[in-house]
C-alpha cells in the first residue's frame, strides 16, 4: 500500500464536520473525524430497511412476489424503485417495471407491508432484527424507513461489511438483492442526473456504468450501496473487497458532488486496488 496522505488531503477539503470509516477485506483500516458521533443518514436509511426486508423474506414472512403498491406492483418493484410511484406521494407515474422512478414513498409502502407481514412495528423490527444483531448500537430509525435514520460512521461501516459478507440472510438471497433488478431500466439518479441504464438491486443502488457517480471510477460495476441527501454514503465493492461509510453535518451539495469521487479514487489508490 502507498501512504494514506492522499485520502487525508481529500477528506480535509470538506469545510464542515464529517466522519468516514474505511474497511478493507471487512476490517477497519482507516478512520477520519469523530466516527462515533451520530449524524443524519437520510437515504442511507434505505439500506437498513432493505436488510430488514431481506430478513423477513428469508424467513418466509413475505415474498418478493407479494402484491404491494400500485396495481401490478410487487415488493420486488417497490424495493427496486420500479413500482411507478412518485418520489414522495401515492401518484402513479408509470406502469410497474417500465421506469426507474426513485421513490421514498415506494420504500415506505414496502415498510407498511413489512409491518403487516411480521406483526412488528417497523422501528421495532429494524432494531431487533437488524441493528441489534449487527451491534449497531448508535443507529436509530425513528420515522420514515426511507430517510429518517441517524447513526455513526462506525455503525454504517458495520452495515457495509454486512453487505460484503452477509450474516443475517443466506448468500443466495443477498446475491439476488445486490444484483440489478429490472436491469435495463433508465431513470434519474438524484443529484447526478439521468442514467442509462440506472441499475438498482432490492433496496440498494448498484453502481453499474453510471457516469457521473459518487463512487470511485475504479469501483467495480458490482459495487452496491447508497448515498443520502444528508451528505452520507455507504458502499461495498465485492471485487476489490472495500467497504466505506461517510456521514456529516451538511446536506448533499457541490462539495460532496465534487469531492466524493476524488476521495474514493484516493481510497482505491491507497489500498492498491486502482485499475
Amino acid at each position: 500500500m502507498t501512504s494514506s496522505s492522499a485520502v487525508d488531503t481529500q477528506f480535509a477539503r470538506f469545510p464542515f464536520e464529517c466522519a468516514m470509516v474505511l474497511c478493507y477485506r471487512r476490517s477497519i483500516v482507516g478512520a477520519w473525524g469523530n466516527v462515533d458521533e451520530i449524524y443524519p443518514l437520510a437515504s442511507v436509511t434505505k439500506v437498513i430497511g432493505a436488510v430488514g426486508a431481506w430478513v423477513a423474506i428469508s424467513r418466509d414472512q413475505m415474498s418478493l412476489d407479494d402484491p404491494a403498491g400500485p396495481e401490478g406492483s410487487t415488493i420486488r418493484h417497490l424495493l427496486a424503485h420500479a413500482s411507478g410511484l412518485a418520489f414522495d406521494s401515492d401518484a402513479v407515474l408509470s406502469l410497474p417495471g417500465t421506469r426507474r422512478i426513485y421513490s421514498n414513498r415506494g420504500i415506505e409502502v414496502m415498510g407498511d407491508y413489512l409491518e403487516l407481514s411480521t406483526g412488528y412495528g417497523i422501528e421495532e423490527w429494524l432494531e431487533t432484527q437488524v441493528l441489534e444483531p449487527l451491534g449497531m448500537a448508535s443507529t436509530f430509525v425513528e420515522g420514515s424507513i426511507a430517510h429518517a435514520g441517524r447513526g455513526s460512521a462506525r455503525d454504517v461501516a458495520t452495515l457495509a461489511c454486512e453487505l460484503a459478507a452477509p450474516t443475517l440472510v443466506d448468500a443466495q438471497l443477498a446475491g439476488q438483492a445486490c444484483a440489478p433488478v429490472f436491469p435495463d431500466l433508465d431513470g434519474v439518479l438524484p443529484g447526478y442526473g439521468r442514467q442509462t441504464p440506472n441499475p438498482f438491486g432490492l433496496g440498494v443502488e448498484v453502481r453499474g456504468t453510471k457516469n457521473p457517480h459518487w463512487t470511485s471510477h475504479h469501483a467495480s460495476p458490482r459495487t452496491v450501496g447508497h448515498f443520502g441527501q444528508a451528505g452520507s454514503f455507504i458502499y461495498s465493492d465485492p471485487d476489490h473487497d472495500i467497504q466505506a461509510a461517510f456521514v456529516g453535518t451538511k446536506p448533499f451539495n457541490s462539495y460532496h458532488r465534487s469531492i466524493w469521487p476524488e476521495l474514493n479514487d484516493a481510497v482505491y489508490e491507497w489500498l492498491g486496488e486502482a485499475d
